[in-house]
């Protein structure tokens, strides 16, 4: 397996350029207990770029996530054609952000796996995951062209469709076994942890930026976020994972060196992104 070092070139951002132009993302997720959740994903893309961010979430919750960032669109989702109009959605967006917060109702389980039929950029997260771990036979169903952002434990769970027990900690195991997952799922694998791995099955990279500030509930969340936006404006879902790790993890090395790792929160490594992502760019000159 190829290892690579290069980080990839950000979409470009025209002078003259739209909203239209930088990506719709829908993001999925939220329940009553987990109201912050979508709302970190959601605001992480637009803060890395998006146009214009959707997010569906139960309409209980709908006005208190738009209060948080208002310039969200939401989605309420309530039991009365609610995949109708979340089919509706999805088919809209150029990238779709599944698992923030989400539960693992069956309500959230028909949704995941109605979404999964669809050839959209994916990003798998937190309790889709946990939901598919679930499944049979998901892996040859899935139409999506997904990336998947277990942390350990849900690598864990994911792991008995490779008949594998455990995750490694070393750097080698847990690429071994993040790569035996891209290839037998098909899609691209994030393993997160210090040192995250990402792999397709046949080429992989390690990241070398973040550390404990991002060791706080919400930051995942972040991640996706920036995913989506990057999968949004059509960048290879490959490439599209080493960025978001590295400037997710730069932003969070910014955020603690602003306010202590101790102190700083997920909404304050969204906040780093601008610098984090004007580094990458002078980087890449």
């Amino acid at each position: 397996m190829r290892q690579i070092s290069k980080l990839p070139c950000l979409p470009p951002r025209p002078l003259e350029g739209h909203k239209g132009l930088f990506g719709r993302v829908l993001v999925v997720g939220g329940n009553a207990e987990m109201i912050g959740a979508p709302v970190l994903a959601g605001s992480a893309a637009l803060r890395m770029g998006a146009g214009l961010v959707q997010v569906a979430v139960p309409q209980s919750i709908l006005p208190a996530a738009i209060a948080i960032t208002p310039e969200l669109i939401g989605l309420g989702l309530s039991n009365r054609g609610a995949m109708g109009r979340l089919v509706e959605a999805a088919e809209a967006a150029d990238a779709i952000v599944i698992g923030p917060g989400m539960g693992q109702s069956r309500e959230a389980q028909l949704r995941l796996m109605r979404l999964l039929k669809l050839g959209k950029p994916m990003v798998l997260d937190a309790d889709a995951l946990n939901l598919l771990a679930q499944q049979k036979r998901w892996p040859t169903l899935i139409k999506a062209r997904a990336v998947l952002t277990p942390h350990p434990g849900e690598m864990a769970r994911l792991g008995r469709f490779l008949s594998r027990a455990d995750v490694p900690r070393d750097d080698e195991g847990r690429l071994e076994i993040a790569a035996e997952a891209a290839r037998a799922f098909a899609q691209v694998v994030v393993l997160k942890g210090h040192r995250t791995v990402v792999t397709d099955g046949a080429q992989a990279y390690v990241n070398t930026t973040g550390d404990s500030t991002l060791s706080k509930a919400g930051a995942g969340d972040v991640l996706s976020g920036i995913l989506g936006c990057l999968l949004g404006q059509e960048m290879p879902p490959f490439d599209a994972a080493v960025a978001a790790v590295y400037l997710h993890g730069r932003a969070g090395e910014i955020a603690g060196q602003k306010l202590g790792r101790r102190y700083a929160l997920a909404r304050d490594v969204t906040e780093s992104l601008p610098q984090a992502i004007a580094e990458y760019e002078e980087h890449q000159r």
